[in-house]
């Protein structure tokens, strides 16, 4: 399930739209945005259901605007979302029929999924949904070493069939997938096979038929590789950055997607300052998309329905940086050159982007490049960078200069661009 892949009506492929876009949207959400203190707050501190059924009956998130949410998103460039529809705690955002643990049966009374993709498709967002395989709420889910009650004897010792919770994940699946329009990202978390006591991987959760009906139902979807079926249409490396030689060991033409959090906690975590910076960020997703990712970026909505000022801040400092360097992101990706020092390529079609992570005196030395650039400008403001190449038969001065035989070599300003990550776009197609 790879790039090679087309859709269902022949023509490009199905992950093309994906990897034209490079910058999406996590949300998780739900009820532990109460609790304001991680979306694995249940099992983290052994809260049984009487405990955490606080937050299901004060829920009522008045201030909810997704249409605010959606143009927020659109602003920092990203060009989908992918939402929680239920998390491991087993509350469900949508209004399902096969439960009570549901947005609608709390104060706020209304499905809160619905508005939510609506307003992102509205937009020109194409939409995802999060669907949690485990389910800590449900009777018939057995015990494990993630569970809440893992640690209770009397709660261990009761019968519980994983055979009937598995009929209820098929059947809220469905529900989600045939009653909530066009659904473009499956995004299933997660499988943990031989991890002890009541492990849970493809056989318990009928991966293969789960898989089969999705794509019955949603024939253009993309789908991740948790469902502990050895692959997925999208690899989803979660709060770790890939390498160069990670990346290489993947299949050829495997599309993948870095998740991340804006400060270390999916869910609302109101007292958790490790945020990282708009500049953090930007580099992020730059070096993401130099190794031929997305990036997946989440924020976490409190329970009254808000993002975080902290959040809208770094949202909107990428999205200024992102207005003017747009095109080093969208529809690019890896190159076959090598960059400097402390600097990332990215590449889209004959345009070359050089992302400079640090700022050089006066000159960058480009391998490989001599003659093959017949343009250069930075992108923020296209002004011309000028450039200089280095006669590579005359090796006495390329060494009394230090360049490299067959680099091009960058004359750059004194002072540095006043933007995070200043870029030079090389126009390929001089002489080679």
């Amino acid at each position: 399930m790879t790039t090679a892949n087309p859709g269902p009506d022949g023509g490009e492929p199905r992950t093309a739209w994906f990897t034209r876009a490079r910058f999406g949207l996590f949300i998780h959400w739900g009820i532990y945005a109460a609790a304001a203190r991680h979306e694995w707050v249940k099992s983290q501190e052994r809260l049984d259901d009487a405990r955490y059924d606080a937050y299901f009956d004060h829920f009522d998130p008045d201030l909810y605007d997704p249409r605010a949410w959606a143009e927020e998103a659109w602003r920092a460039g990203m060009r989908y979302v992918v939402v929680t529809s239920k998390h491991h705690d087993g509350f469900c955002l949508w209004d399902s029929a096969l439960t009570d643990y549901r947005a609608t049966r709390t104060p706020h009374g209304k499905d809160l999924l619905r508005p939510l993709l609506d307003a992102f498709r509205d937009r020109g967002l194409r939409t995802g949904l999060y669907h949690s395989l485990l389910d800590w709420h449900h009777p018939q889910y057995p015990v494990d070493l993630h569970h809440p009650q893992r640690d209770d004897p009397a709660v261990r010792a009761q019968p519980r069939d994983i055979g009937r919770y598995a009929d209820y994940l098929h059947g809220q699946v469905r529900e989600l997938m045939s009653g909530y329009g066009r659904i473009d990202l499956a995004w299933f978390d997660f499988s943990f096979p031989g991890q002890g006591e009541n492990a849970k991987g493809a056989a318990q959760w009928r991966s293969e038929q789960l898989l089969a009906m999705v794509r019955e139902l949603q024939p253009h979807i993309l789908v991740n590789d948790r469902l502990d079926l050895g692959g997925g249409d999208i690899i989803t490396p979660e709060q770790v950055q890939p390498t160069a030689e990670l990346v290489a060991g993947y299949p050829p033409g495997q599309v993948w997607e870095a998740c991340h959090t804006l400060n270390g906690s999916w869910g609302y975590d109101r007292d958790n300052l490790d945020w990282k910076s708009a500049d953090q960020l930007i580099r992020l997703l730059v070096d993401t998309v130099s190794l031929g990712g997305n990036l997946l970026l989440n924020v976490g909505p409190d329970a009254r329905g808000q993002w975080e000022p902290r959040a809208i801040e770094r949202l909107r400092g990428i999205g200024e940086w992102m207005r003017l360097h747009e095109r080093s992101i969208r529809e690019a990706g890896a190159s076959r050159y090598s960059p400097p020092p402390d600097a990332r390529y990215t590449q889209a079609g004959d345009r070359l982007y050089l992302h400079l992570f640090s700022w050089p005196t006066r000159h960058v030395h480009l391998p490989g490049l001599a003659g093959r650039v017949r343009y250069a400008q930075f992108l923020h403001d296209a002004s011309e960078v000028r450039t200089v190449t280095v006669d590579p038969h005359d090796t006495a001065s390329t060494a009394l200069r230090g360049v490299p035989s067959g680099a091009l070599t960058l004359e750059l300003p004194v002072r540095r661009p006043d933007v995070a990550v200043p870029v030079v776009e090389l126009f390929l197609g001089g002489q080679r």
